[in-house]
């Protein structure tokens, strides 16, 4: 029994150059016919898809998130690493442009050494109020108390100068009263003066702060080792670069890990419900197809995405992880994809090639020794290459990849739309 595993190329180009050698041996005017054997054995029903390898975990690298009172205008990139650099954990990857923060700096610290300012001077003007102020206080003390003197010493005064006397006393309580009410308020007021200037010197404090972490935010350091892989700037549609401009939070690079890859899939409607998790995937990147890698489906997309921002046709991303990796391997590289959807043991086949449809039915032209027949079939599944033959041949029977009938003219012009509608 044979383990079929189809491949591109195809049995029609096999067979025709078969065709060509032999053509050599016979007479130039007999008509040489391509064709194959009937084969049994393991059948693969595989869709062929494009894609696109990444990591499974990544780094992102995004511009710093910094208050626009700080920039005095968007972030602008000066200076950064190139695309697929190799960093190490520490290294600046990018520096925006800072004079815009060096300016804020530059702000923040004259208005706080204003706010310093201002702040000993209302100390001094306070020291200086409040001694007026006690001075005042002790000379109200004062003569209250030398109205009470004469108010204890009034006994023997007439009733009007005792009147007055007494008179004279609660004026003197009433001052007395007002001058200390008048200092406990007034250094309430001091109190209250004072707070609000610390309350802005603690607010320049805090900005200048700020700034300065703001200043450092503009260095971007990776935490990690890795092969950078800078974004691409949706407003230009090119990678950003040195001179573009962005604003907080904008991713802007990748530091994949590349001991776990994926390959991103972009199945179309019409396959999506063949597509399952855990279904076999094999992987050839494009820039070294020699190579294939193992994978299996982990992620079918339940909503349907644009193609591309051209293309508007709807397909659902598909995910590979790949069961091993190799250095030779990137995020960016393009592969070609074959998900194998199903297998049929101990089956029939033969080339797509081989099979004739007229009228809605299925035949083959199968070979005799004196010519070929034509032979009805049923078939079964297909893949691009091959189809399943349920009913009407046999094991090793050998059948016409053309039609040995046709002249080579119309054999010529059957290709041809062939090769225009697989096109």
């Amino acid at each position: 029994m044979n383990i079929f595993s189809p491949g591109r190329t195809g049995t029609l180009f096999v067979m025709l150059s078969i065709a060509s050698v032999l053509t050599a041996c016979k007479d130039e005017n007999e008509r040489v016919v391509p064709y194959s054997k009937v084969e049994k054995g393991t059948f693969y029903i595989d869709l062929y898809e494009e894609g696109q390898i990444d990591a499974v975990n990544s780094i992102t690298i995004s511009s710093p998130r910094i208050q626009y009172r700080y920039l005095n205008g968007n972030l602008k990139i000066s200076q950064m690493v190139s695309d697929g650099a190799e960093v190490q954990a520490g290294d600046t990857v990018i520096v925006f442009d800072p004079s815009g923060v060096e300016t804020s700096i530059q702000d923040y610290e004259e208005r706080l050494d204003l706010n310093l300012a201002e702040l000993e001077k209302l100390m001094a003007q306070q020291s200086s109020e409040m001694e007026e102020m006690t001075a005042d206080l002790k000379i109200t003390e004062i003569s209250h108390e030398i109205a009470k003197i004469k108010n204890d010493q009034a006994e023997y005064e007439s009733k009007v100068a005792r009147d007055e006397i007494k008179i004279a006393l609660e004026k003197a309580e009433i001052s007395l009263n007002q001058s200390r009410e008048q200092l406990e308020n007034q250094k309430k007021i001091h109190l209250e003066d004072l707070k609000q200037k610390n309350v802005q010197i603690e607010q320049s404090r805090e900005y200048l702060r700020q700034a300065k972490k703001a200043l450092e935010m503009l260095y971007v350091i990776t935490p990690n080792p890795g092969l950078v892989i800078v974004e691409d700037n949706w407003s230009t549609g090119t990678k950003y670069q040195i001179g573009d401009q962005t604003w907080g939070g904008v991713p802007l690079m990748r530091l994949p890990d590349l001991s776990k890859l994926k390959a991103t899939i972009n199945i179309n409607e019409v396959d999506i419900s063949k597509i399952k998790k855990g279904l076999e995937v094999e992987i050839r990147p494009d820039a070294f197809s020699e190579s294939v890698f193992k994978g299996h489906v982990t992620t079918v997309a339940n909503l349907a995405v644009d193609k591309s921002r051209d293309n508007k046709s709807k397909v659902f991303p598909v995910e590979v992880i790949l069961d091993e990796t190799d250095k030779r391997l990137s995020p960016g590289n393009t592969v070609s994809c074959r998900i194998l959807i199903d297998k049929l043991d101990d089956v029939l086949f033969i080339p797509v090639d081989a099979l004739m449809t007229e009228g809605g039915t299925n035949f083959v032209y199968k070979k005799r020794a004196s010519g070929y027949e034509k032979v009805n079939v049923e078939i079964g599944q297909h893949n691009n290459d091959y189809v399943v033959i349920t009913k009407g041949l046999s094991e090793k029977d050998e059948v016409a990849l053309i039609d040995p009938f046709a002249t080579e003219e119309e054999t010529t012009e059957e290709q041809t739309s062939q090769t225009s509608q697989g096109a």
